[in-house]
């Protein structure tokens, strides 16, 4: 587990029969979520001080030729914030830190599912295999194949409520 890319999709999935093997790798996937979050943090945060750079360096600009640039020979506070919001250096990391901030959220979202209720899951997989709750007396349900078909009854039902809301009602046609 280097530095290949997440995949939140597949690593929040549990696989039922290699408990043991999961456990193993639940420490270092944990790290490594860790490790995605911190680093959409910290672009977070490398935003936040150029966004205030290229502020401070428009209102400079707008200071030292207020007619060329704002068109005003004093202007005030408003004018001056007014420039500075409407150049597109700032628009463009203004941009670029809300997108940075929406994928910090996802990261510190995922970073939490994959520390804690994955390991939580994992925790209650093991109570269960140790009451024997995957094998009986009788032979042993394959828990894999009982949820991939709840899965695709799942999906079924909402292609069907999916396809229902997608027909047509009839008109109503005179002869």
């Amino acid at each position: 587990m280097g530095n290949e890319p997440l995949n939140f999709e597949q690593d929040i999935r549990i696989d039922e029969s290699a408990l043991d093997v999961e456990w193993l790798e639940q420490t270092s996937l944990a790290v490594k979520y860790a490790k995605n979050a911190v680093k959409a943090a910290a672009r977070v945060r490398q935003l936040e001080e150029e966004k205030k750079t290229i502020r401070s360096e428009l209102i400079l600009e707008a200071n030292e030729d207020p007619k060329g640039t704002i068109g005003k020979d004093k202007p005030n506070a408003a004018d001056l914030e007014a420039y500075y919001r409407n150049h597109t250096r700032y628009k463009r990391t203004l941009v670029n830190l809300l997108e940075a901030q929406e994928e910090a959220e996802f990261a510190e979202v995922a970073k939490n599912e994959i520390c804690y209720t994955r390991k939580k899951a994992l925790e209650m997989l093991v109570i269960l295999h140790g009451q024997q709750y995957f094998a009986g007396p009788s032979v042993p349900r394959n828990l894999s194949e009982v949820y991939a078909k709840a899965q695709q009854e799942k999906q079924k039902q909402i292609d069907r409520k999916v396809g229902r809301a997608m027909q047509r009602k009839p008109r109503n046609e005179k002869d």
